[in-house]
């Protein structure tokens, strides 16, 4: 099963049911976000920070790259679904903030750059410390619990877009 599959798999409808984000919801910012590049307009972010919205980009594509089949997360209008989400739902506001600043915080301590300034091998690191919740060390738990929520949200809205 390669990447593209197993995220297919983790935006299906049981784990759907326990996400904090509704259908409705999904649809209702797929749905603008398809209104705004239909006009072609570019977008700009109402609740990340340009330096979040970046990472944001990063993250997103390092979850879903482009490949033979179709374009990548941000091809698809992810991190501008993730903007519409962040402002309809703002329980998600804190935790989102707070694990984009551990993602920061981790690479600064161990690389001396923010995640958007590392190199590719060294997100990955990182990434790898965080993406497997069975492997990961205790003292990762905070981004463990980060990641999986990004991740389910970046499959939420690849998969509620055309492409």
């Amino acid at each position: 099963m390669d990447r593209r599959d197993a995220v297919r798999l983790l935006g299906s409808a049981p784990l759907a049911a326990a996400l904090p984000w509704s259908l409705p919801d999904v649809q209702r910012a797929a749905h603008a976000v398809a209104r705004l590049r239909a006009r072609d307009q570019a977008f700009q972010p109402n609740f990340f920070t340009p330096h979040e919205y970046g990472t944001v980009r990063v993250l997103v594509d390092l979850i879903i790259p482009n490949d033979e089949r179709s374009g990548s997360a941000t091809d698809a209008g992810v991190p501008e679904f993730m903007d519409f989400m962040m402002t309809d739902r703002p329980q998600m506001q804190e935790p989102m903030r707070g694990g984009l600043a551990w993602l920061d915080t981790e690479c600064r301590e161990r690389f001396g750059a923010a995640f958007v300034d590392v190199s590719d091998a060294q997100r990955g690191a990182v990434l790898d410390d965080i993406a497997w919740p069975a492997r990961a060390r205790p003292e990762m738990s905070q981004g463990v619990a980060f990641f999986n929520r990004f991740r389910d949200l970046t499959a939420s809205g690849f998969w509620s877009s055309k492409m």
